[in-house]
């Protein structure tokens, strides 16, 4: 059963420097991330909240806007304001994101664009290590969660390394099937950026021209040392963050 703002407790400190707003907006986003409002789950009227806690109902709105602008809450005609899904915070480590998005509920999807096998470009057979100009497996998809574009994959992996076909790339992801055909995913070498969308991503991800995409480049490796995948992926920043844990060297 969905739960509703009404059940969950909210407070703020009229005498902190904090905006009021930004007080409510990281309890609501907390309450977001921490499952206690799921997707799907209703705001509320926003004069019932406002009467709850004592605020205005423009300091209210600006709350709420503030997540819309943020994909956490989505304002839906007839129904009011509604949960979206949290941000995925995926963790650098030598995960595939369809399990990281199965592992956080975000109930992944796929929907495969491209699966074909094209003459490696020189930046493709320098981080697989083949030749330039030979054949090369590429795997482009796009991965969903909650039926919402969440990013755009492009893989390539060496001929012949193993074969796949595509209803099993839409059926869960592509360390699960390198696994399965028995190669042991060991270490990858990986680069992440950002820049702005184009309008072909745009489209593609459900985003605005020039809104922020998070970019990463991953080449992983077996346990005998060789490149077996090199990734190419764009993800969306309202929807999805890297995190890391830094480690004070002595």
């Amino acid at each position: 059963m969905l739960r509703s703002a009404a059940a969950v407790q909210f407070s703020v400190d009229r005498g902190s420097p904090v905006p009021l707003y930004f007080q409510l907006a990281q309890q609501l986003e907390a309450a977001i991330e921490q499952g206690e409002l799921a997707p799907g789950s209703l705001l509320g009227n926003e004069i019932d909240l406002a009467g709850r806690l004592g605020l205005s109902r423009p300091t209210v709105r600006q709350a709420i806007q503030s997540l819309v602008d943020k994909g956490l809450l989505v304002r839906r005609r007839g129904v009011g304001t509604q949960v979206v899904h949290s941000q995925v915070k995926r963790p650098l480590e030598l995960s595939s994101l369809y399990d990281d998005l199965e592992a956080a509920g975000q109930r992944p999807a796929t929907r495969v664009l491209r699966h074909t096998v094209q003459p490696a470009t020189a930046q493709v057979a320098a981080a697989l290590g083949v030749p330039e100009g030979a054949d090369v497996v590429l795997v482009e998809r796009l991965r969903l969660a909650h039926g919402e574009p969440m990013a755009h994959l492009r893989n390539h992996l060496p001929s012949g390394l193993l074969t796949l076909e595509s209803a099993a790339l839409e059926e869960t992801g592509l360390y699960r099937l390198l696994r399965g055909a028995g190669i042991t995913l060991h270490s990858a070498r990986q680069t992440v950026g950002a820049r702005a969308a184009t309008a072909d991503e745009a489209e593609r991800l459900a985003e605005s021209t020039g809104a922020p995409l998070l970019t990463m480049e991953r080449t992983t490796f077996d346990d005998t040392g060789r490149a077996i995948e090199f990734g190419s992926h764009t993800y969306r920043a309202s929807r999805y963050a890297f995190e890391f844990q830094l480690l004070v060297r002595p």
